[in-house]
């Protein structure tokens, strides 16, 4: 497969949609980032990479960050997470509150703020330092030790929060928060304001797409089952309410992010991360959506 050339065919053919969409607004320091970038790295199981456009300028991952978390929290209680958190795709925005209320404080899954909120108060109940540990992990993922919170995001983040808190103590409200509420936004919105580029983002999904090796990162590991069911969390839930047309496009479990970034895989294949931070009115990136729709047309591979 000559992916080098796809790439190019992919940037040729995204250019019409450059100047659509815009940057999320409720987070100011997103408003910081020139809009108008774009970048692309596929990572294969052989070992090889391939990139273009501006693949090494980090931004924040933002709501990518919850595929690291759920890692971590599938690892050390299995099952036992399903009791609090579902798998269900949401069918609303990712900030919804009001389902949340309608099933009395269990989030639909892991990958909409709500089931975030729950697997953040997990990881800050199950590991001895959350923060380092988790930002140990994704370094660990990538093998990059330079990867850290954006401070200045996670406070911007926070002064804006008004929903996140709202349904963080409405989780609280049900039972199924069990630390300090502020505790808990805080550690949340640090993991959304991890800063990392394509190259990066793309490495850190690889071990997702061959559930035959062992994955063991820094104290995190996953069975060969674990891996297939995040996985399909991804494929079902990972576009917040535009998941079926991600799949119906795509083809490909993946996780998008406000921030602009996508990470995807493909199983047995390779990982991409693509990012471009304008965004359509679901949050997803409009020209990450095309680029990956391309992908996976003109390489005729998908999981379907």
């Amino acid at each position: 497969m000559n992916y080098d050339q796809i790439l190019q065919e992919i940037y040729q053919e995204i250019q019409p949609y450059a100047g659509q969409g815009e940057p999320a607004a409720y987070i100011p320091d997103l408003l910081k980032v020139n809009p108008d970038r774009y970048g692309i790295c596929l990572h294969t199981l052989d070992g090889q990479d391939f990139a273009m456009g501006d693949c090494d300028e980090r931004f924040a991952i933002q709501s990518i960050s919850k595929v690291f978390a759920l890692a971590m929290g599938f690892a050390r209680l299995n099952d036992r997470l399903w009791q609090r958190i579902g798998v269900e795709p949401s069918g609303n925005a990712f900030n919804s509150i009001f389902q949340l209320e309608l099933e009395h404080g269990i989030p639909r899954n892991p990958l909409i703020n709500a089931g975030a909120l729950v697997m953040t108060d997990i990881l800050l109940s199950v590991l001895e330092y959350p923060e380092r540990e988790y930002l140990a992990f994704v370094r660990s993922l990538c093998g990059c030790d330079s990867i850290q919170y954006d401070e200045s995001m996670a406070a911007s983040e926070r002064d804006n929060g008004y929903l996140n808190a709202a349904i963080v103590n409405m989780l609280k409200y049900y039972g199924n928060i069990e630390n300090d509420v502020e505790r808990v936004l805080r550690f949340y919105f640090r993991q959304c304001s991890v800063k990392m580029n394509c190259r990066e983002l793309s490495r850190a999904f690889l071990p997702f797409a061959d559930h035959t090796r062992a994955f063991s990162f820094d104290g995190t590991e996953l069975t060969t089952s674990q891996v297939k069911r995040i996985n399909a969390i991804m494929q079902t839930c990972g576009f917040y309410d535009e998941a079926g047309e991600f799949s119906y496009l795509v083809g490909l479990p993946g996780k998008s992010g406000v921030g602009g970034g996508i990470a995807a895989i493909c199983p047995r294949q390779y990982s991409v991360a693509v990012w471009s931070p304008r965004l359509n009115k679901k949050g997803n990136s409009v020209m990450g959506l095309k680029a990956l729709e391309l992908l996976t047309t003109k390489t005729a591979v998908s999981i379907f």
